[in-house]
C-alpha cells in the first residue's frame, strides 16, 4: 500500500500521524502482553539490571505493559516482560517479616 503524503493537507498529515502512533502503541502493548503471558503471578523469575548482578523474585502483579517483582530482599521491581526469565529453586530471605500481611476486616 502506497500513500502519497505529498498530497495529503497539514490537517490530514497530522491525522495520519495520530493514526500510526495510536497504531504503534497497540502494537508495543500487544507485544508486551504476549511476553507477560509466559509468566504466571506468583512464579520465581529472574532479570540482569543494568549495571548491576542477577535479581530474582516473585513476579506480584500485572501491569500495562510491566510486571511487578519483589525480590528476595524485599524490594519492588516494575519490569519489561521481555527482560525476565524463569528462575529455578527456592527464594531464600534472611527477613521473614515481609511475607505475611495481616489485613483489617471491615464490618
Amino acid at each position: 500500500m502506497k500513500i502519497d503524503i505529498d498530497k495529503l493537507s497539514e490537517s490530514e498529515l497530522i491525522e495520519l500521524n495520530h493514526r500510526i502512533v495510536r497504531r504503534l502503541r497497540f502494537l508495543n502493548e500487544k507485544r508486551a502482553h504476549t511476553n507477560m503471558m509466559r509468566f504466571s503471578i506468583g512464579e520465581r523469575v529472574s532479570f540482569t539490571p543494568e549495571g548491576r548482578p542477577l535479581v530474582t523474585g516473585l513476579l506480584t502483579k500485572y501491569n500495562r505493559k510491566t510486571v511487578t517483582v519483589i525480590t528476595e530482599s524485599g524490594e519492588r521491581w516494575n519490569v519489561s516482560p521481555s527482560l525476565l526469565q524463569k528462575a529455578k529453586g527456592r527464594i531464600e530471605s534472611q527477613d521473614t517479616s515481609h511475607k505475611v500481611v495481616y489485613l483489617k476486616k471491615d464490618k
